[in-house]
């Protein structure tokens, strides 16, 4: 009998319960199996040195983003992000999933049928995702160690970059992108998130709780206006011409950040695409580099 009570006891100890945007799921022992369903997942897998078996298909730099390249590349693909395929899911014989309730909601009841799976509420939410994963994968010691190693580095920029502008700290910022036939202004989402986190302070009339905005016209263009602009847009010559377009127009001359030679061209990767906590220290590399601060 006693043998019997510590073998339950060892049991109930592998078991825990994981609280996540779908509900409760319980999760056994330490995952050895792991599939990732969106970029931030995969980048915090990584970070967290979760075994992976399977990811989904990164959205540019296919099939995987090339700071994860090396490590990830002969990871199993499972289809797209916003379309992943059970059926490779499932051949794979994971013992957890990492979803988002922004992506796969519908499918959550199927994902939960082939292993435990733990939902984020949304897809660039650096911070939570870890915080999800070292749960769900019993690695939180290692998620604390991750989101401190973040802070103190985060820590760091607001410092240095405070001394360096004085009085002239906070800055309003702007985060733009182009496309073949508009341009937009990205008022929160991950590269919001993270600038908000560094300290930078937005244009009043871009602290608004929506993603941003589609400008058509470039009339619209006084619309972006801040001291400073970090524009991230796709390596493809529709998108450029309608940069240059854009740039060359005379509103765009008459911007805060164009007259204070403030305006970066930033890595969509790390800026947007990726929305993981790896990604997110590419994008303080470069803004170390930005402002020309030493870490």
């Amino acid at each position: 009998m006693a043998l019997v009570l510590i073998l339950s006891i060892s049991v109930m100890a592998e078991t825990r319960v994981v609280e996540h945007a779908m509900g409760k799921t319980e999760i056994e022992g330490t995952p050895q199996r792991v599939v990732t369903l969106y970029q931030g997942a995969s980048d915090a897998a990584h970070a967290l040195d979760i075994p992976l078996v399977g990811i989904v298909e990164s959205w540019v730099e296919k099939p995987v983003y090339k700071y994860l390249r090396d490590d990830l590349s002969d990871v199993k693909q499972v289809g797209l992000e916003t379309q992943p395929n059970l059926e490779e899911i499932s051949k794979l014989n994971p013992d957890l999933i990492i979803a988002s309730k922004m992506r796969h909601e519908d499918i959550y009841n199927l994902l939960s049928q082939i292993a435990p799976t733990v939902m984020e509420e949304n897809v660039f939410r650096y911070r939570e995702t870890v915080k999800l994963m070292g749960k769900a994968a019993g690695r939180e010691e290692k998620a604390a160690e991750v989101l401190n190693n973040w802070d103190q580095r985060a820590a760091d920029f607001r410092e240095k970059i405070e001394a360096k502008m004085g009085e002239k700290w906070p800055i309003e910022v702007a985060v733009l992108n182009f496309r073949a036939d508009h341009a937009r202004i990205y008022y929160s989402g991950y590269a919001g998130r993270i600038l908000n986190e560094l300290g930078f302070e937005r244009p009043e009339d871009h602290k608004k709780d929506t993603w941003g905005v589609k400008l058509t016209s470039k009339e619209s263009i006084p619309e972006m206006n801040a001291e400073a602009f970090f524009i991230f847009m796709s390596d493809d010559q529709a998108v450029e011409n309608t940069y240059q377009e854009w740039t060359e127009h005379p509103l765009w001359e008459n911007l805060d950040a164009v007259q204070n030679e403030q305006v970066f061209r930033v890595d969509q990767v790390a800026w947007n695409m990726a929305g993981g906590i790896e990604s997110a220290h590419i994008m303080l590399d470069q803004l170390y580099e930005h402002f020309e601060l030493e870490e």
